[in-house]
């Protein structure tokens, strides 16, 4: 069998653990959601076409963590806000890849970590790691509590 192109061994491997890297800083930079993404739309296919409006300083397709292939939406972020502007108007309904893309201004920055920051789950308590038991939760529809013969 021919070898698999590069683009396809890509898509098919999950990403790998190299190619993780902090997100940029886009505290000052204007951001465009780009909706209706063809898989195929690299991001820089999104930098290039996007380009003509100004400075693209950042593009982001999120992917599947499991899969790796393309969530379908992306963001490209720009220096100025009347470059972002101007690309948000003229590229609503561009057809990128045979797909009409739906741009608008991004309406949510990135959401805080909650929780104090640990990425951790929280740990639960008990004997042996089991949690409280859960019919504590539900009293029964007389308010009584059998277990204790009341």
């Amino acid at each position: 069998p021919a070898m698999a192109s590069r683009r396809e061994r890509d898509l098919r491997e999950p990403p790998r653990e190299r190619e993780r890297r902090p997100p940029p800083d886009t505290s000052r930079l204007f951001s465009l959601k780009v909706d209706n993404l063809s898989f195929r739309t690299r991001p820089e296919d999104l930098k290039e076409t996007f380009g003509k409006f100004g400075t693209v300083a950042d593009v982001h397709i999120p992917r599947d963590r499991y899969t790796g292939e393309s969530r379908g939406f992306g963001f490209v972020r720009f220096e100025r806000q009347g470059d972002a502007d101007d690309a948000a108007r003229e590229m609503d309904g561009y057809k990128l890849d045979a797909r009409r893309l739906k741009v608008q201004m991004a309406k949510y920055k990135k959401p805080a970590v909650m929780g104090g920051g640990s990425s951790r789950p929280p740990e639960r308590g008990g004997p042996a790691g089991r949690g409280r038991d859960p019919r504590d939760s539900y009293p029964d529809s007389r308010g009584r509590d059998y277990r204790d013969g009341r």
